[in-house]
């Protein structure tokens, strides 16, 4: 795995958009749009309780948030304080690369891959 402003490569293949990787190992793309309302609020769109519902389907054991490359994605309140039920691994996205590539137990990954 490796990532850049804008982009994100893992297995080989590039992406250029904010991703989930899901317990199963597949790759989907962010759903940031559920989040946007709040956009006026936070200066960009945050993370929000409305796109964690994938939480809940997955039971992960571990979830990791890259708050992209200068770790200035804003989670919301709301959001902290879910991610607060699970062992979640906050940080820049870049940062969090190589624990997610050694990490055995199931995780979530959503990886913002901008600012």
């Amino acid at each position: 795995m490796k990532t850049g402003f804008g982009w994100i490569e893992i297995g080989g293949e590039t992406y250029n958009n904010d991703i989930i990787i899901h317990t199963d190992g597949s790759i989907t793309r962010r759903l940031k749009k559920r989040s946007k309302h709040l956009k006026a609020l936070y200066g960009h769109t945050p993370l929000s309780p409305d796109e964690l519902d994938i939480l809940e389907e997955e039971h992960p054991d571990v979830v990791f948030v890259g708050r992209g490359q200068y770790g200035d994605l804003p989670i919301t309140p709301e959001a902290q304080e879910q991610l607060s039920s699970y062992q979640a691994i906050i940080g820049p996205t870049p940062d969090l690369l190589h624990t997610m590539e050694t990490e055995k137990r199931r995780y979530v990954a959503i990886l913002h891959i901008t600012c």
